[in-house]
């Protein structure tokens, strides 16, 4: 049967070209992620530092967010031209996009077009990472005999970790020649620039394969679809399992694997005040050991099943999110965890003077006495509770014993505005010292150890989930339109659900004040995926291709 098995030196070479090329991909999407912070302050510069913040979140997401779109031009090719040439595409618009970043203007230099040109060039990545996903794993689970599988597109799914955990390394290594100050100045523009090599290995790679033995079949014998959408979409059948396939694994993938990867380091860095250089080594380390429980759960699905592994996984992260985050606090943080306990902040202002502390394109002025106080909160990054006041008083922070009354700037003019803001931050800040608040994470009495601990929970949980989720994913679809009826479900989930969780679960942690509030972003979800996938999704394992 086409499909069912090439062996030896071809499946090899099938595994290490479409992985290679998935990794390389990866590392051009993740050096933006991990980069958020020095990106707000390159291309966002006129905006306060949370706002800046939150628009470099949602400058990750909308690359994700075009990636449906791609995954429906590029599965539509990749259904009626082959496999191979859908992938090779992707790989070329990837690198190109990544390589053109490193030479983009800064808000100084150019103002407005440069975040413009940033934007067009994150789309351009995220639509031809829509179509990569799909055709690496299809390519490899149609190659594969029936009881590999799972190990085979697990590869492609620990690809994912060599992507991340190479550009982790080239940031921590260009850090490390050039100083944080040039870094964030001129340096951070390497890595994006040194992919230019690793696109032309890539390419060389994939030039080498040939075509899907399942789908030169299909196309041999005339049965290869002429009409991918209205198949895929329009036929309820296939539809079905579209909707089946995002709400059991695809919601959970997007939520578990982008908090477990991503999130965790927003809220190290923003909340923690962790060290950028001591995140990437605790993430690095992470990383490494999660490429190799994809492989192990890919295994795994083969001996079992691929519902019993996954379910696993999300239930295991719905369960630790919220413990998880809070021992990462007491370990990475323990002099922030004691004056959070010992001194609560609290802010009593009139709800009317309120607004929603969510401004992701800088055009909301928060000049309010309740809102210059829970701004320089939201930047300082510590959690507060809410009282009410009476109508019209002036909002007024609390904490150890402290009085802090906060000042209006309505109706004055900007240099005013800032001066008002300022002289509040800083009685703030003063106050929030007094009473223990650190400006930074103590490296003496961190607790690596259990940071690690703490992570390599997430990783078993992320790994266990998408280790063997590419060979469900096959197996769920029928091979006439299975790459563009997988692509959609899978680029949702991780587009749409993962690459929105930092910029969502930071957002509500500014608009709410504690910082523990945005996990509920990735609880919902992943919430939704263990009641479907326990009681709907069926088991696919060892299912024909054909």
């Amino acid at each position: 049967m086409a499909g069912e098995g090439q062996q030896g030196a071809s499946m090899r070479t099938v595994v290490a070209a479409s992985s290679a090329g998935t990794a390389f991909e990866w590392y051009d999407f993740f050096i933006f992620g991990s980069l958020a912070q020095v990106i707000s302050k390159t291309f966002f510069t006129g905006l306060p530092d949370a706002a800046g913040y939150i628009a470099a979140l949602a400058l990750f997401g909308v690359g994700f967010a075009f990636r449906p779109l791609g995954a429906l031009v590029f599965g539509k090719i990749g259904d009626q031209a082959g496999r191979k040439g859908a992938f090779l595409a992707t790989v070329l618009l990837m690198g190109g996009a990544t390589f053109a970043i490193a030479f983009l203007p800064t808000y100084q230099q150019a103002g407005i077009i440069s975040p413009i040109l940033l934007i067009i060039l994150r789309c351009v990545q995220g639509f031809a990472l829509g179509g990569e996903y799909g055709g690496a794993a299809i390519y490899v689970a149609e190659h594969s005999p029936s009881n590999q599988r799972g190990w085979s597109t697990s590869w492609v799914q620990t690809s994912a970790a060599f992507g991340l955990f190479g550009a982790l390394m080239v940031i921590m290594i260009t850090r490390s020649i050039v100083g944080l100050e040039a870094f964030d100045a001129w340096g951070w523009r390497i890595p994006f620039a040194v992919s230019i090599g690793l696109l032309g290995v890539s390419v060389w790679m994939r030039m080498k394969l040939t075509e899907s033995p399942a789908f030169a079949a299909m196309k041999e014998e005339g049965q290869a679809s002429k009409a991918p959408y209205a198949e895929a979409f329009g036929q309820w059948k296939n539809l079905k399992l579209v909707i089946l396939a995002f709400l059991s694994m695809m919601c959970a993938q997007g939520a578990v694997w982008y908090t477990s990867f991503f999130y965790v380091q927003t809220f190290m860095e923003k909340f923690l005040k962790v060290d950028p250089v001591t995140i990437n080594e605790l993430m690095m380390t992470a990383t490494a050991v999660s490429a190799i429980f994809y492989v192990v759960f890919g295994w795994l699905s083969d001996k079992v099943g691929r519902k019993p592994v996954m379910l696993g996984g999300m239930t295991l992260a719905l369960l630790f999110y919220f413990p998880g985050f809070h021992v990462l606090e007491k370990a990475a943080n323990p002099a922030l965890a004691e004056a959070s306990a010992k001194a609560p902040v609290i802010v009593v202002a009139d709800p009317a003077d309120c607004s929603l502390q969510f401004d992701p394109v800088g055009k909301a002025a928060f000049v309010t006495s309740c809102d210059i106080v829970k701004g320089a909160l939201a930047n300082a990054g510590v959690s507060y509770t809410n009282e009410k006041a009476a109508a019209g008083a002036t909002a007024v922070m609390k904490v150890g014993g402290v009085e802090i009354v906060s000042q209006s700037a309505k109706g004055l003019a900007k240099p005013e505005v800032k001066a008002v803001k300022t002289g509040v931050e800083t009685r703030i800040k003063a106050a929030l010292a007094q009473a223990g608040y650190p400006a930074k994470a103590d490296p003496a009495r961190m607790n690596k150890p259990l940071i690690l601990g703490v992570l390599f929970v997430f990783v078993i949980a992320a790994t266990a989930l998408f280790g063997p989720l590419a060979a469900c994913l096959v197996e769920l679809f029928p091979t006439r339109v299975r790459y563009t009826a997988l692509s959609l479900p899978y680029h949702i989930g991780t587009g749409w659900v993962g690459g929105f969780v930092p910029f969502f679960a930071f957002a509500i942690v500014t608009a709410v004040g504690d910082i523990y509030a945005g996990l509920w972003y990735p609880v919902v979800f992943t919430l939704i995926s263990v009641l479907v996938t326990a009681f709907l999704l069926p088991e696919t394992k060892g299912r024909p291709l054909n």
